[in-house]
C-alpha cells in the first residue's frame, strides 16, 4: 500500500485542529475554506446516524464530522478521480476507514448505488454560483467544485431527497444572495426547511452564507436560530468562531 503521507507536487498537510485530525490538501487546486468547517458544526447528526457526504472534495466534512460524531457512519461520494483518491488518503491518513467510506462516482447514482431512503443526514456544499455568473476558475477542478456547470441545487435538493430517510435531514451552504433558490430547490424536493442561520463577517455586515436545514417530508414550521458572527469589531475572532474552530 503508497504510504497516505507521500506528498505530491502542490500538496501539504494542514492541522484540521480537531483532536489529532489532519488533511493533506493541494495549494494548487481547489482547498476547503470556512464553509465547510461551519456546516460540519451546524449539521443535526443524531448518534448512530448513517450521513452522506455529497461532493465531498478533499474529505474535510466527513472528517469533522467523524470527530464531532464518533458512532457515525459516512459514506462520502466525489466524482473527480483525484479529489476522490485524496479523500480516500485522507481517511487512511486519520485511521478513520472504519467509518468514513469514499465513493468515486456522480452523485446522481448515489440512491441507486448506495440505497433509496437509507441515510439519515445528507450534507453538501455545493457548487455556489450559476453557469455564467463570475469568472472561470482556472482550472476544471475548480470549476466543478465553484459552479453549476456540473450540476444545480435543484438536482442536488432531488438527489438528497432519494437518499434520505423520511424524516431525515438536508443541511447546506449556501450563499446568502441565493437563499431563495435554495429555499425553492428544496420545497420543490419535497424537503421541508427548517432551520436557517445567516454568516456574518462582523455585526456591521450583510451576512455572504446561510445554513440551512431541511427535513424529508417535514412540516411547514421554519426556525430562524441567531445570526452567526466570525468576527468582532477589533478584528479578533469571536467566542463561538473559536468553539466551532476548536481553538
Amino acid at each position: 500500500m503508497q504510504d497516505c503521507t507521500e506528498l505530491r507536487p502542490g500538496e501539504r498537510i494542514d492541522d484540521l485542529q480537531r483532536g489529532s485530525l489532519r488533511i493533506i490538501q493541494n495549494e494548487r487546486l481547489f482547498r476547503f475554506g470556512t464553509d465547510a468547517v461551519l456546516l460540519s458544526d451546524f449539521a443535526l447528526i443524531k448518534s448512530r446516524a448513517r450521513v452522506m457526504d455529497l461532493g465531498t472534495g478533499t474529505g474535510v466534512i466527513a472528517l469533522l464530522v467523524a470527530a464531532r460524531h464518533p458512532d457515525a457512519r459516512i459514506e462520502a461520494v466525489e466524482l473527480q478521480p483525484y479529489f476522490a483518491e485524496l479523500a480516500q488518503r485522507n481517511v487512511d491518513l486519520n485511521a478513520l476507514d472504519d467509518r468514513i467510506f469514499v465513493h468515486e462516482m456522480d452523485m446522481r447514482l448515489a440512491a441507486q448505488k448506495l440505497g433509496y431512503g437509507r441515510m439519515d443526514q445528507v450534507i453538501c456544499n455545493p457548487p455556489y454560483f450559476e453557469q455564467g455568473s463570475s469568472l472561470l476558475p482556472e482550472s476544471e477542478n475548480k470549476l466543478l467544485s465553484r459552479m453549476d456547470a456540473s450540476i444545480g441545487i435543484d438536482e442536488i435538493a432531488r438527489i438528497a431527497f432519494a437518499l434520505l430517510k423520511s424524516g431525515g435531514r438536508f443541511s447546506v451552504v449556501f450563499p446568502a444572495q441565493r437563499l431563495c433558490d435554495l429555499l425553492f430547490a428544496m420545497q420543490n424536493a419535497r424537503l421541508a426547511p427548517k432551520r436557517i442561520r445567516t454568516v456574518h463577517a462582523t455585526l456591521q455586515h450583510a451576512p455572504k452564507l446561510v445554513l440551512v436545514d431541511a427535513v424529508k417530508q417535514g412540516g411547514s414550521q421554519l426556525h430562524w436560530l441567531p445570526p452567526l458572527i466570525l468576527k468582532n469589531p477589533d478584528g479578533t475572532n469571536t467566542p463561538e468562531w473559536e468553539r466551532i474552530y476548536g481553538e
